[in-house]
């Protein structure tokens, strides 16, 4: 009876305990190290303690017992946390075990954890193999937040991500198998403290995110602003490879650009996410398997820490807007055709040179909604187009964004012209694609014709409304497009008389987008008809050709 009533004690102190961490985490926010111990004390005296010294007997570290007891907040960040604590404690309850708790303390201080690998004990090798030893939370926030200021990044917020070595799941499912086996019919293990656990990486969050939102000035959660943490194994290899092989190596969108890392650490961040997850959904449904051989108690003792590998990235930034293109010498993107420059410039690289360095971003990508050759002029209203910016350091704001359209539209040779250029989201980018396909296109063309241009060549051109023509592949693109038919509709056009010319005129034409405008002139012998050419009975050839309106909703207004 005596053994049922301290049974149900532990249990109300389990339970109480883990209601009451969130309180208690914000008791750590407000006051000192003194109340730090005192908070502490409080959580671990509601844990039962011949389990506790269990857990501390086969290498669990000081967090991960709180962790498994479902002890949540940031109490984690709290720098007195060591077994020595838990000794303590303990020793209040069992003043027999004191001296001998208090013996192994130096031997707890000194082991890797057998669960978290040394994670929670904040000790990692560098990306150099170094190992490295942090003397708790605030000590490897410093570290965080150095890397974050060196790197010059103006950040208003931070989220957290974390990634560790699947082999810690298979650890815990081992801790848990043998703590239902051995304490299963105790009353507290019956109240279930164990279905409350939280993962290593949410309690590494909790230790690092209350220094770091201090040390950086600003708060976590949801942010454009990346720290990552990915922590591997080579005990995990096994484990990684097993779960890896089921699924496939895919790429997870997790925001952080690994184009530029080496092949080790690339390979490492790909594929975390997905082992991770692969492997935890195995173990899920493990979770009641206690017949299983796959797992070994106790747990194999660990002699290496983990690798970390610490990047900081902000998602892309996105500046929209509408480009003009003034000369007929400038192609839309780089162009190079054995390794020779075909055009002076592009209208990428004069945008993007111009925003990349003001953001001090890693690289920049240029998007556009459709493009115009190189010898055809891009005027009116402009046409759409989006410059992602990979990791920018710097935030834009209104001003900054003002000045570099000022640059832009300054420059001497005065090739190219931005208007109406902002940061939009990422949904910028679906406006612009989804009315690239419905958009419309206005073009001002030189035409030259072998024979006079008549009164009723003017009456017959603006008579065709939603003139539906048929267009194969061009000759000149075949090299590189698929022969097939298209049907485009030529919606009005006018001619515009040239003084002092009868044979060559301004013709003024809206399309379809996609159209192809010099081949629906001369026809592209016969691929294109009915053609302007065909149209007037006589030969037709186009001499210029300007864009001057992309009638598209998309980046119109200032």
């Amino acid at each position: 009876m005596a053994d049922a009533n301290m049974n149900n004690t532990e249990t109300e102190h389990v339970s109480i305990d883990s209601e009451a961490a969130h309180v208690i985490s914000s008791a750590v926010e407000c006051h000192g190290d003194d109340d730090d111990v005192g908070a502490l004390h409080d959580v671990v005296k509601g844990l039962p303690s011949h389990a506790v010294k269990d857990l501390l007997s086969v290498g669990v570290c000081t967090r991960c017992i709180l962790r498994l007891f479902g002890i949540r907040g940031n109490i984690y960040s709290i720098s007195v946390i060591s077994p020595s604590i838990l000794n303590s404690v303990i020793g209040e309850q069992r003043h027999d075990e004191e001296i001998s708790s208090n013996s192994k303390e130096s031997e707890f201080e000194e082991v890797l954890c057998a669960l978290c690998l040394g994670i929670l004990q904040f000790t990692y090798c560098d990306d150099k193999e170094i190992p490295v030893k942090k003397g708790n939370a605030n000590d490897m926030a410093v570290a965080i937040s150095e890397l974050v200021k060196r790197e010059g990044y103006q950040i208003d917020s931070f989220s957290l991500e974390v990634s560790v070595p699947p082999i810690i799941l298979e650890n815990e499912h081992s801790v848990r198998l043998y703590m239902k086996r051995k304490y299963g019919t105790e009353t507290w293990f019956q109240a279930g403290p164990f279905s409350q656990s939280i993962s290593a990486k949410d309690a590494l969050k909790f230790s690092l995110a209350k220094p770091l939102e201090t040390m950086l000035d600003c708060k976590s959660g949801i942010s454009n602003f990346r720290i990552r943490l990915t922590f591997s194994h080579k005990a995990s290899k096994v484990v990684q490879s097993v779960a890896v092989s089921k699924q496939g190596c895919k790429r997870i969108k997790t925001g952080i650009s690994v184009d530029s890392l080496d092949d080790s650490v690339a390979g490492d961040i790909k594929c975390s996410d997905l082992a991770d997850a692969t492997v935890e959904r195995s173990f899920d449904g493990l979770q009641d398997n206690e017949s299983s051989e796959c797992f070994k108690f106790p747990l194999e003792k660990v002699n290496d820490a983990c690798r970390l590998v610490l990047l900081c990235q902000r998602t892309p930034i996105y500046f929209g807007g509408r480009y003009l293109k003034y000369s007929r010498n400038v192609s839309q993107t780089r162009w190079i055709i054995d390794d020779e420059r075909m055009g002076e410039a592009s209208v990428e690289e004069i945008i993007g040179s111009n925003i990349q360095p003001l953001c001090q971003g890693d690289n920049y990508k240029f998007h556009a909604a459709g493009r115009e050759d190189i010898d055809v002029r891009m005027l009116g209203s402009g046409r759409p187009f989006l410059v992602e910016v990979q990791n920018a350091r710097r935030i834009p704001s209104e001003a900054f964004v003002r000045e570099i359209e000022t640059n832009i539209n300054n420059l001497e040779n005065k090739l190219v012209g931005v208007k109406n250029l902002k940061v939009v989201g990422i949904e910028g980018w679906t406006v612009m694609r989804e009315g690239e396909a419905e958009k419309q296109k206005q073009y001002a063309a030189l035409v030259w014709i072998s024979r006079p241009l008549e009164d009723v060549d003017l009456d017959s051109i603006s008579s065709l409304k939603d003139m539906q023509i048929l267009q194969g592949t061009p000759i000149r693109v075949l090299h590189r497009r698929s022969p097939l038919q298209r049907e485009k509709i030529i919606h009005w056009m006018k001619i515009e008389r040239i003084g002092g010319s009868s044979q060559y005129f301004l013709l003024h034409l809206c399309t379809q987008a996609g159209t192809y405008i010099k081949e629906f002139v001369h026809g592209d012998l016969g691929r294109t008809h009915p053609s302007i050419g065909s149209i007037l009975g006589c030969r037709a050839e186009i001499l210029q050709l300007d864009v001057t309106d992309v009638k598209m909703d998309c980046f119109l207004t200032e």
